[in-house]
């Protein structure tokens, strides 16, 4: 999803759409340099990110490849007809005969048990499917609670599993042990926290044997034994050399760094007199105010002196895919939060506190 395709704007046709041979290029630099797994799905880049996987594989040996897209089960795809055409679909642009890992896209609990499992729905054309050969193994991803995403794991209808766990959020971390010890191939997204972990940050970096901080994000995910694949998304040839430099030299990170980091972390936490854990009991807030993420945000900011992330996203909450998660500015100081605040945090205040920190220019 982190392909360079690019068009000019919303309503431009889809002739406009530009990038897809240079970043068919961009992954074949990938693969012949020993990547071995790749990951896309029907709407990535301007719904392009498959066809550039597609010409980038062709006339490479399949059996050497794993070659994972996702089934979109929202909006019309409740049916087994609309799995099997969007399957069809996928495998056409492609430019393959066989899909290693099917994924049912950021599939949630409730949507698995009222559709995904109805009579001639999804899970039962996929598993036609996969008899017929067009898929090797049927896997998920996703973003539900991690007690759900624990559930859905137990039906035992996947044979994969896809979650975000980086060195800033390891919720999904319990989800990933119970997936490996049931024998499923395990994927993180996110493993640079969607490049917030680019930015340098000089408590990370003195507290572990590393150059930068990806590398330091890396040999993290790297360092869990319950993960099989990290999910990095690479934009340009820089990226990729960088990310399979650090793959070709570098251990996981050792028990002693990553101790080191949390130990640092956690007292620059304390530091901050915010006790802020994220349990979210605060929430829902009548005006829409994401105080756990605006408060997880500063300690980005303060903690792990990752500055220019913590700011560009709060900057964006209210905006876009953050539409739903509103900053400080919205808060209307009614104090309802505060009366559910297990830690006793004076929320009203520690917002303004934030704010005027998180808004600040640089």
């Amino acid at each position: 999803m982190r392909l360079p395709i690019s068009k000019p704007d919303a309503k431009a046709p889809r002739s406009a759409i530009t990038g897809i041979d240079e970043s068919a290029a961009l992954i074949r630099r990938g693969l012949d340099r020993g990547i071995t797994y790749v990951d896309s799905a029907p709407y990535y880049c301007h719904s392009e990110s498959e066809t550039a996987v597609g010409r980038a594989i062709r006339g490479l040996p399949r059996d050497r490849l794993y070659i994972t897209t996702k089934f979109p089960q929202w909006g019309t795809g409740a049916c087994g007809k609309c799995f099997r055409a969007q399957l069809e679909l996928s495998l056409r642009r492609l430019d393959t005969d066989y899909l290693d890992f099917y994924l049912f896209w950021s599939l949630a609990l409730e949507t698995y048990t009222q559709h995904t499992i109805a009579k001639d729905g999804p899970m039962a054309a996929a598993r036609k499917a996969k008899e017929e050969g067009l898929i090797r193994h049927i896997g998920l991803s996703c973003h539900d609670k991690p007690e759900n995403c624990t559930k859905l794991i137990e039906t035992g209808d996947f044979e994969s599993l896809l979650v975000q766990y980086n060195l800033l959020d390891r919720q999904y971390a319990p989800c990933l042990r119970l997936a490996h010890e049931r024998g499923m191939g395990t994927a993180v997204m996110g493993p640079v926290s969607g490049g917030r972990l680019a930015a340098p940050s000089a408590v990370i970096t003195s507290a572990a044997a590393v150059s930068s901080t990806v590398e330091a994000a890396l040999r993290f995910v790297w360092a869990n034994g319950d993960i099989d694949v990290a999910l990095s998304g690479m934009s340009d040839a820089k990226q990729v050399d960088e990310n399979l430099a650090t793959a070709d030299r570098a251990e996981p990170l050792s028990p002693d760094e990553i101790a080191r980091i949390d130990a640092v972390f956690e007292k620059n936490k304390r530091l901050l007199d915010l006790p802020c854990t994220g349990c979210g009991y605060c929430t829902p807030c009548p005006k829409g105010v994401a105080t756990p993420e605006i408060f997880r945000l500063y300690q980005w900011h303060e903690a792990f002196d990752l500055k220019g992330p913590a700011r560009q996203q709060y900057r964006g909450m209210g905006k876009g895919w953050q539409e739903k998660q509103k900053n400080a500015t919205a808060c209307d100081e009614c104090g309802e939060c505060e009366e559910k605040c297990p830690q006793k945090i004076a929320i009203r205040e520690k917002l303004k506190v934030v704010h005027k920190v998180l808004s600040a220019k640089g």
